[in-house]
């Protein structure tokens, strides 16, 4: 589901930015609420169906380890009515 420039994976919200040539060009797509959670791609798509792996293993990790698993909310954006 996309809101506004994010989109939610597995619940989480994840942001998507592009790398600049010097870091090898692509995008990167990280999901501020799983500390350490990031992924890259050559495209935006890419990168996004490579953060929904990244999300699993974290959260796959972080129940082996016995760690608390966060929530994330979407951002809720006024509309103006």
């Amino acid at each position: 589901m996309r809101i506004g420039n994010e989109t939610l994976i597995r619940g989480y919200r994840v942001e998507v930015q592009p790398l600049n040539a010097e870091l090898g060009g692509g995008y990167v797509a990280f999901a501020p609420a799983l500390i350490g959670c990031v992924s890259d791609g050559e495209t935006p798509e890419e990168a996004l169906k490579n953060i929904d792996d990244a999300i699993l293993c974290w959260l796959e990790a972080a129940l082996s380890d016995g760690r608390p698993i966060p929530t994330d909310a979407p951002k809720l954006v006024y509309a103006g009515f």
